[in-house]
């Protein structure tokens, strides 16, 4: 398959611009892989779909706010999106400008951060550290702002503070949100819950590759960002044992997704560990331990959609796309949601 393969029309005022004022009250549409069938459905009908036997699995990375705009040193605007921080105390960083970040060069967030950039890494991203009197998690919390994606047209306002994060996030790490996750409420989850399915946790900090185009033709030359994973010995027992027992392993995101098929063993089991993943999933792509699927309307050409196709089955996944936009469904991070069961 090729890049083109994954690109659809979407009139661009199906993108949500804005979160719904109640989380649950997004539209769900429903793929059987199996048949190629299509239900319209309500996000709490969500629960309806579980069963007692299953385990639901969360990514619980929580969204820092990693957009800083500053001036450089000629008094030009600069603006850095900090994706993650490495051992020694320097972090990897997007930035704009890219050809006024050289080096030895600095960008400055008040009278009382800035940061020096160390080295130009490629692929758009440099390395950078702090040599102000803040640090990073101070000068964060003083200047950072919600790194909202590209295609939400408008500056953050306070409420996506709390908005553009799941209820159940708990590790600061991720420069975007496990937006299949935003839907759920803790009432929610807690009628989940009740019907006796278990919840499983994991971390895997989500960095801005999540919104880049493959901008090459063959699949099998893109090159993912490394992400971090985390996954418990608690979480790989409790999944190991709901599989054993004849429970389904119920993906919260493409993000939960690739963590699991990152640490799963060939026969499916869950081996506990941390580390960095570069996995790309896309067509053909045999599927170890994940048995659904809850996940957005993502991008076209994006990674996450060629995920989405390779779990569903192309023309199914491509149907339903088309089906959502017929029906006029909101898209991307603040839109409507999906089931592939």
């Amino acid at each position: 398959m090729h890049t083109s393969d994954f690109d659809y029309s979407l009139p661009p005022d199906l993108i949500a611009q804005d979160p719904l004022p109640d989380r649950t009250a997004s539209r769900l549409l429903v793929v059987d892989r199996s048949i190629g069938g299509i239900r319209h459905m309500r996000f709490p009908d969500f629960v309806e779909l579980v069963a007692p036997e299953d385990v639901l699995v969360l990514n619980v990375s929580r969204v820092i706010p990693a957009r800083l705009r500053g001036m450089r040193g000629s008094g030009g605007k600069a603006e850095l999106l900090l994706v993650r921080e490495l051992p020694d105390g320097s972090w990897i960083a997007m930035g704009h400008p890219g050809g006024k970040l050289k080096p030895g060069r600095s960008v400055t967030f008040g009278d009382d951060s800035a940061v020096e950039i160390v080295e130009v890494l490629g692929g758009g991203l440099r390395r950078v550290k702090f040599v102000g009197q803040l640090d990073a998690a101070a000068t964060l919390a003083k200047y950072g702002e919600v790194p909202l994606p590209p295609y939400i047209r408008r500056l953050p306002r306070p409420e996506d503070r709390e908005r553009y994060q799941t209820v159940y996030a708990e590790h600061d790490g991720s420069v975007a949100a496990p937006t299949a996750g935003l839907h759920f409420t803790p009432e929610l989850l807690e009628r989940v819950k009740r019907r006796g399915t278990a919840l499983a946790t994991l971390d895997l900090q989500i960095g801005p590759g999540t919104f880049k185009p493959v901008e090459v033709d063959d699949l099998a030359d893109h090159r993912m960002h490394a992400e971090a994973y985390r996954v418990s010995d608690e979480t790989a027992g409790l999944i190991n044992r709901r599989r054993e027992a004849g429970g389904r392993v119920w993906a919260v995101g493409t993000t939960v997704v690739r963590t699991l098929e990152t640490v799963a063993a060939p026969d499916g089991t869950i081996r506990p560990g941390a580390g960095d993943t570069s996995l790309f999933i896309f067509p053909p792509y045999t599927f170890r331990t994940v048995d659904r699927l809850l996940t957005n309307f993502h991008l076209p050409r994006s990674t996450l959609l060629m995920l989405v196709c390779a779990f569903g089955g192309y023309e199914n996944v491509m149907r339903a796309y088309g089906e959502a936009v017929k029906e006029r469904y909101r898209f991307y991070s603040y839109g409507d949601a999906m089931v592939v069961m």
